[in-house]
Protein backbone atom coordinates (compact mmCIF):
# COMPACT_ATOMS: atom_id res chain seq x y z
CA UNK A 1 0.00 0.00 0.00
CA UNK A 2 0.82 3.37 -0.38
CA UNK A 3 1.30 5.73 2.91
CA UNK A 4 0.80 9.49 1.79
CA UNK A 5 2.06 12.68 3.90
CA UNK A 6 1.11 16.38 3.02
CA UNK A 7 3.08 19.17 3.86
CA UNK A 8 3.14 22.76 3.16
CA UNK A 9 -0.03 24.16 4.48
CA UNK A 10 -0.21 27.65 6.69
CA UNK A 11 -1.97 30.79 6.70
CA UNK A 12 -1.38 32.76 3.87
CA UNK A 13 -2.97 36.57 2.46
CA UNK A 14 -5.72 36.72 -0.22
CA UNK A 15 -3.26 37.04 -3.39
CA UNK A 16 -0.41 34.78 -2.08
CA UNK A 17 1.19 31.58 -2.97
CA UNK A 18 1.72 28.47 -1.54
CA UNK A 19 2.99 25.17 -2.06
CA UNK A 20 1.76 21.73 -1.32
CA UNK A 21 3.68 18.85 -0.88
CA UNK A 22 2.54 15.13 -0.89
CA UNK A 23 5.34 12.60 -0.06
CA UNK A 24 4.52 9.22 -0.75
CA UNK A 25 6.38 5.96 0.81
CA UNK A 26 6.67 3.40 -1.83
CA UNK A 27 8.74 3.50 -5.20
CA UNK A 28 5.99 2.00 -7.25
CA UNK A 29 4.74 5.42 -6.89
CA UNK A 30 5.01 6.60 -10.21
CA UNK A 31 2.12 4.21 -11.62
CA UNK A 32 -0.74 5.53 -9.40
CA UNK A 33 -2.45 8.57 -10.60
CA UNK A 34 -1.77 11.40 -7.85
CA UNK A 35 -5.08 14.31 -6.88
CA UNK A 36 -5.23 17.24 -4.93
CA UNK A 37 -8.71 17.31 -3.10
CA UNK A 38 -9.80 19.94 -0.32
CA UNK A 39 -13.03 20.03 1.85
CA UNK A 40 -14.07 23.38 3.55
CA UNK A 41 -16.19 23.06 6.92
CA UNK A 42 -19.46 22.02 5.62
CA UNK A 43 -19.01 21.13 2.73
CA UNK A 44 -18.19 18.08 0.39
CA UNK A 45 -14.68 17.31 -0.31
CA UNK A 46 -13.86 18.05 -3.33
CA UNK A 47 -11.17 17.46 -6.15
CA UNK A 48 -8.76 20.02 -7.41
CA UNK A 49 -6.59 19.15 -9.60
CA UNK A 50 -4.90 15.48 -10.53
CA UNK A 51 -2.01 14.02 -12.52
CA UNK A 52 -2.11 10.81 -14.28
CA UNK A 53 0.75 8.19 -14.48
CA UNK A 54 1.51 9.38 -17.95
CA UNK A 55 1.90 12.79 -16.88
CA UNK A 56 -1.43 14.78 -18.12
CA UNK A 57 -3.13 16.97 -15.42
CA UNK A 58 -6.91 17.93 -15.19
CA UNK A 59 -7.85 20.64 -12.98
CA UNK A 60 -11.30 21.97 -11.34
CA UNK A 61 -12.53 25.27 -13.00
CA UNK A 62 -12.17 27.28 -9.77
CA UNK A 63 -8.54 26.60 -9.89
CA UNK A 64 -7.36 26.67 -13.30
CA UNK A 65 -5.43 29.35 -13.97
CA UNK A 66 -4.13 29.40 -10.42
CA UNK A 67 -3.40 26.30 -9.50
CA UNK A 68 -0.37 23.61 -10.64
CA UNK A 69 -0.24 19.81 -9.94
CA UNK A 70 3.12 18.43 -10.76
CA UNK A 71 4.84 15.06 -10.09
CA UNK A 72 8.48 14.10 -9.14
CA UNK A 73 8.39 10.29 -9.21
CA UNK A 74 12.56 10.34 -8.24
CA UNK A 75 11.33 11.52 -4.86
CA UNK A 76 7.85 10.04 -4.80
CA UNK A 77 6.24 13.37 -4.48
CA UNK A 78 3.55 15.36 -5.82
CA UNK A 79 2.99 18.74 -5.62
CA UNK A 80 0.52 21.51 -5.67
CA UNK A 81 1.71 24.95 -6.66
CA UNK A 82 -1.01 27.12 -5.53
CA UNK A 83 -0.79 31.14 -6.73
CA UNK A 84 -3.77 34.50 -6.32
CA UNK A 85 -5.07 32.15 -3.40
CA UNK A 86 -8.61 33.27 -2.62
CA UNK A 87 -10.74 32.86 0.66
CA UNK A 88 -12.87 30.61 -0.70
CA UNK A 89 -9.53 28.68 -1.18
CA UNK A 90 -9.49 27.73 2.57
CA UNK A 91 -9.86 24.29 3.35
CA UNK A 92 -8.52 20.87 4.58
CA UNK A 93 -6.14 20.03 1.81
CA UNK A 94 -5.45 15.84 1.06
CA UNK A 95 -3.61 14.16 -1.27
CA UNK A 96 -4.69 11.23 -2.90
CA UNK A 97 -2.79 7.84 -4.46
CA UNK A 98 -5.36 5.86 -6.92
CA UNK A 99 -4.95 2.53 -8.60
CA UNK A 100 -6.98 0.06 -10.33
CA UNK A 101 -9.32 -0.47 -7.29
CA UNK A 102 -6.54 0.96 -4.94
CA UNK A 103 -7.10 4.30 -3.06
CA UNK A 104 -4.95 5.54 -0.40
CA UNK A 105 -5.35 9.30 1.32
CA UNK A 106 -2.79 11.28 3.41
CA UNK A 107 -4.09 12.99 6.81
CA UNK A 108 -4.20 16.09 5.12
CA UNK A 109 -2.96 19.87 5.57
CA UNK A 110 -4.80 23.07 6.67
CA UNK A 111 -4.40 25.91 4.19
CA UNK A 112 -6.30 29.20 5.43
CA UNK A 113 -6.58 32.53 3.16
CA UNK A 114 -7.18 35.62 5.25
CA UNK A 115 -6.30 38.94 5.51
Amino acid sequence: QVQLVESGGGLVQPGGSLRLSCAASRSIFSFYAMGWYRQAPGKQRELVAVITSSGSRNYADSVKGRFTISRDNAKNTVYLQMNSLRPEDTAVYYCNAALDSASYWGQGTQVTVSS
